[in-house]
């Protein structure tokens, strides 16, 4: 009997890791990882930084290389699997980003003070910050603008309507950013999907492609953080403009938003991985447009994060569902901290977002003359993120 349950023993600790595999998709490993390091049976575990390492469908495409690891947690290095103390820079199976560079916000300032005016409500981003992130090799700068300010009349975007000063200022920003520098302008109303406080209905005038229809440079992005409204409607919204867009001859490629503020780590949640699978542009050039901050609650008004690798675990299932869908991601919103954990968590997300190979670009929240203190600001010379989050964070991935 005693050598009966012995060997009752022996083989229940021996079947137990595949009894709690972990699934496809799901973490198997990273920097203080706990939990199962075996995947379920038709996947294996992939290396993708010293914070992150997922179980992908298929085989082991490079047994013992570095690339990947079989059933140990990257907490316990092995040969196959090494594991960098700095992990100063993006491995060598990376995807690297081809927009990558920051949030200029401003010129949505005073949204309570409409018109409002210009230098005491709102202003528009320095020429001398496109400067200094263009010489660390940014390219891209995501400018926000406020729809009632450049449209004043209608929700539409008829250019009859545009309001020449507001619109003049955008032209002069957004001219400086892809004529003079050379880098993208993504060009976005900070609406939240709301005109004068309603919500959008009707896109069909979504014209504002006609002014910048012959500028290769310029990126559309239809609006900001839809929220309160189902994935549906957003969806609707998002068809509507890209069909508009397109009616114009603008071919750049295109950003679209879900609801639930477009966050990461609630696509699936929300709605939107449903709704969004149907969208269609005819020229096949638009990407998924994510925020992400790092925060407990997903705001980014704290400066603490969740864990050194909450960056990558807030992105996976989001990952997922471009992998299964073929679509294309884009971050434009990214934010945290500049403590330990939080330069951890930014690094891992990054990395693992090259690693995925669906994402095409990522933005820092953000750049700005008006952030003062702000803990996220990066503006130069003085932003909060400068010291450590910019050499750190985000220029290893330039």
């Amino acid at each position: 009997m005693k050598s009966f349950l012995s060997a009752l023993v022996v083989l229940i600790a021996c079947i137990a890791p595949s009894l709690a595999a972990t699934p496809v998709w799901g973490q198997c490993g990273g920097e203080n990882f706990t939990g199962d390091t075996i995947c379920v049976q038709g996947a294996y575990c992939h290396f993708s930084n010293q914070w992150y390492s997922q179980c992908l469908p298929g085989t082991n495409p490079n047994p013992g290389t570095s690339s990947s690891i079989s059933s140990v947690s990257s907490a316990t290095p092995t040969s196959s699997q090494p594991v960098s103390t700095t992990s100063s820079a993006p491995s060598p199976t990376s995807t690297k980003f081809r927009y990558f560079g920051v949030n200029q916000s401003c010129a949505e300032f005073g949204e309570n003070v409409l018109p409002g005016v210009l230098g005491t409500h709102y202003t528009w981003p320095s020429p001398s910050s496109i400067n200094f992130f263009v010489g660390k090799g940014f390219n891209t700068f995501r400018v926000a603008f406020k729809l009632e300010r450049l449209s004043p009349d209608t929700v539409g975007l008829a250019s009859p309507n545009f309001d020449a000063a507001y619109l003049d200022g955008l032209k002069q920003i957004v001219n400086y950013i892809t004529l003079t520098k050379g880098a993208f302008a993504i060009i976005e109303p900070h609406n939240y999907a709301r005109y004068y406080g309603n919500v959008i209905t009707n896109y069909a005038e979504y014209n504002l492609a006609t002014v910048f229809v012959n500028n290769d440079k310029v990126i559309f992005d239809v609006i900001n953080e839809p929220h309160s409204i189902p994935a549906t409607d957003a969806l609707a919204l998002n068809q509507a403009a890209i069909n508009g867009i397109r009616s114009t001859g603008a071919k750049q490629l295109i950003l679209v938003e879900g609801t639930a503020w477009t966050g990461a780590w609630t696509w699936i949640s929300s709605g939107n991985s449903a709704a969004f699978t149907s969208i269609t542009d005819p020229l096949n050039n638009i990407a998924i447009e994510m925020h992400q901050y790092l925060d407990t609650d997903s705001s980014g008004t704290s400066p603490t994060c969740v864990s050194p690798t909450v960056g990558a675990e807030r992105l996976q299932a989001a990952t997922a569902w471009l992998q299964q869908t073929g679509f294309k991601g884009f971050l434009g919103e990214l934010g945290a901290g500049s403590n330990d954990d939080c330069i951890s968590a930014v690094k891992g997300a990054l990395q693992y977002m090259q690693e995925s190979g669906v994402w095409i670009g990522a933005l820092w929240w953000a750049a700005g003359p008006w952030w003062g203190n702000y803990f996220q600001s990066i503006e130069p010379p003085n932003g909060a993120s400068i010291p450590r989050i910019l050499p750190e964070a985000l220029l290893p991935f330039v």
